[in-house]
């Protein structure tokens, strides 16, 4: 598998308005959740609303707050649970958010692949 970047855009739920700049994210399907620097989404009102605790690839644990943001990239939406990423994170677009997007992943054509919610398989990823 290939990894691949796309450029994620946070907006703030409630005062549409107000975003994050596009971020140059990871399109992770290993990862649950998407992850953008905290001073990003701090600066676009997106306000935390708790804590979270993730297992990285290293097995370390590790806690995050995290936030809700409408979430777009490559053209699509979604609502979901963002990770209010600390220095030396990864900005990620999780499994989750493509979920949202009713996207496959094209990991050879680095791209996303449209689907309807019965279409897409479970995995999110296809090699073409």
């Amino acid at each position: 598998m290939s990894e691949f970047k796309v450029n994620l855009t946070a907006i703030n739920p409630v005062e549409r308005q107000r975003r994050t700049p596009p971020v140059e994210a990871l399109v992770d399907t290993g990862a649950h959740s998407s992850w953008l620097p905290k001073q990003l989404l701090l600066a676009a009102g997106i306000k935390p609303e708790g804590k979270t605790q993730f297992e990285m690839a290293n097995k370390q644990i590790i806690e995050r707050e995290i936030g809700y943001a409408i979430l777009t990239a490559e053209g699509y939406t979604t609502n979901d649970e963002i990770v209010f990423a600390e220095d030396g994170d990864m900005s990620l677009l999780g499994v989750r958010t493509i979920e949202g997007f009713k996207v496959m992943v094209d990991n050879i054509g680095h791209r996303f692949i449209a689907c309807t919610a019965v279409s897409c398989p479970t995995n999110r990823a296809v090699n073409r």
